[in-house]
């Protein structure tokens, strides 16, 4: 009859193995943190289960049978087999393959601020046979393509809430207002107050998923031209027939060469929350999961690679 082993004759025999390493009852009740009845009890057992004398032991000492001597290798033999089945088995569950589809609004790239550069290296750094695909697009946009499930998570500003999707805050982007060269308040040095009287009779271009927070910030009630992307309102600010906001880290390449120029700095700045967007009541596909727990931790430590 062929033997069926279950977990408490794996921990049966490694209670055997120990007593062989340390050569006797005696000797393995520290080892086994157990008293020798409670020694003697389970190796009964154990010869019970597998229907044969392990050892002899008594007056004379400790001494294996020569099934004894058999079973003990065969032991060794399945206890390392089961030790590189769990470490086989560790790597496997670590191991994640699939396409991860994320989503980001456009013109992040220069944000030292931003975590993803740092989290897709993390991510890829493990191992993962991992196949990404990115999608750049307004925060509608995104949003919709969370929801529908073309887009596993989204990175970028949502100034509303779309019921069914999940908002986790992951950093600020700093704005600023910016004129080109060749709009008359590049060369302005009009005080706050002069300032914000000539900024209001300016062009000014607002982001469409904005639109009412950029307007208010400026004073006003109505734009004269709407963008849904950044790269958008870069060319109209360009050109010099209009003003708007844009990120810092974004613009700076434009004000180093002297194409634009930062308009009311400090008292004109501000900044846009940026979120993850997943959906909710979904179950998280383990490529999902992991890239989550990676863009945490870049996200808490920013300075970890």
């Amino acid at each position: 009859m062929v033997i069926q082993l279950h977990d408490v004759d794996l921990k049966l025999l490694r209670v055997f193995t120990t007593i062989v390493r340390c050569g006797g009852f005696s000797a393995a009740q520290a080892a086994l943190n157990a008293g020798q009845s409670t020694i003697s009890e389970q190796m009964t057992h154990l010869e019970t289960r597998l229907g044969v004398k392990l050892c002899q032991r008594g007056r004379s000492g400790f001494r294996l049978t020569e099934q004894g001597v058999a079973i003990h290798e065969a032991t060794l033999r399945l206890l390392s087999a089961v030790e590189s089945f769990c470490l086989d088995a560790d790597v496997l569950k670590q191991h994640i393959s699939g396409k991860l589809n994320l989503g980001i609004i456009d013109s992040t790239l220069t944000d030292p601020v931003s975590p993803l550069p740092r989290t897709t290296q993390r991510f890829v750094s493990r191992g993962h046979d991992a196949h990404l695909h990115i999608y750049i697009g307004a925060p509608a946009e995104l949003e919709e393509r969370v929801l529908d499930g073309r887009l596993h998570l989204a990175i970028g500003h949502f100034p509303l809430r779309v019921p069914g999707l999940s908002y986790l805050p992951l950093y600020d982007e700093a704005l600023g207002l910016y004129c080109g060269r060749r709009h008359p308040l590049f060369a302005s040095n009009a005080a706050n107050g002069r300032l914000m009287e000539d900024v209001r009779q300016s062009r000014i271009v607002v982001r469409g998923y904005m639109q009412q927070y950029d307007l208010e910030q400026l004073g006003i009630t109505k734009a004269d031209a709407t963008v849904e992307n950044i790269e958008a309102a870069a060319i109209l600010i360009i050109s010099g027939a209009y003003i708007g906001f844009l990120p810092v880290h974004f613009a700076e390449q434009w004000v180093k060469t002297g194409e634009m120029r930062r308009l009311g700095a400090s008292t004109l700045d501000l900044s846009s929350p940026f979120e993850v967007v997943t959906r909710r009541g979904v179950s998280r596909p383990p490529i999902l999961q992991a890239f989550l727990e990676d863009l945490a931790a870049c996200t808490s430590q920013p300075g970890v690679p």
